[in-house]
C-alpha cells in the first residue's frame, strides 16, 4: 500500500465499512415510520418526557419501543424458564398430581429472579394489616 492510499474502515466482526452500516442504519430508522409497535407511541412519549427528553422525531419514539418491547419479551421468556425450572424441581409425587392441570403459574420470585439478571432488583414490600380481618371480603369477616 502506498502512503496516497486510505485503508478502508471497516467494523472488526463483520468486515462491512462505515457507509454500510450507516447506510443500515438509515433504512432501519425509516422502516419504523411504517411500524406500528406493540407498545403505543404516546405511553412511551410520556415516560420519555416524564424522564426529561423530548424529541419530535417518532422514529426514535418506535425505536425505544421496540427495544423496550425487546427487554420485556426476553425477561417473560427468562422468568418463563425459571418457573419450568421451579416446577421441575417439585417432588415426584407432587408433580404427578400437578401434570393434570398442566398450567403454569408465573410467581414475583421468577420475575424477580429474571429481572436480577438484567440488573433490576425487584423486592415486593412485605404487607401487613393493623387486624386479621384487614383485606377480607366483608361478607366473610367475622366480627
Amino acid at each position: 500500500m502506498n502512503q496516497n492510499q486510505q485503508p478502508q474502515q471497516t467494523s472488526s466482526s463483520e468486515g462491512r465499512s462505515s457507509a454500510d452500516d450507516d447506510s443500515a442504519l438509515s433504512d432501519f430508522l425509516s422502516s419504523l415510520t411504517d411500524y406500528t409497535p406493540t407498545i403505543p407511541d404516546e405511553l412511551v412519549q410520556h415516560y420519555l418526557a416524564k424522564s426529561g427528553f423530548q424529541c419530535p422525531d417518532v422514529r426514535l419514539t418506535r425505536l425505544v419501543a421496540v427495544a423496550t418491547q425487546k427487554f420485556v419479551a426476553e425477561v417473560a421468556g427468562d422468568a418463563l424458564q425459571h418457573c419450568k425450572a421451579r416446577q421441575a424441581s417439585i417432588p415426584k409425587d407432587k408433580r404427578d398430581r400437578q401434570q393434570k392441570d398442566r398450567r403454569l403459574v408465573l410467581t414475583m420470585e421468577d420475575l424477580s429472579k429474571a429481572l436480577r439478571e438484567y440488573g433490576v432488583n425487584l423486592r415486593h414490600q412485605e404487607y401487613f394489616a393493623d387486624n386479621p380481618s384487614t383485606g377480607m371480603d366483608p361478607a366473610t369477616r367475622d366480627e
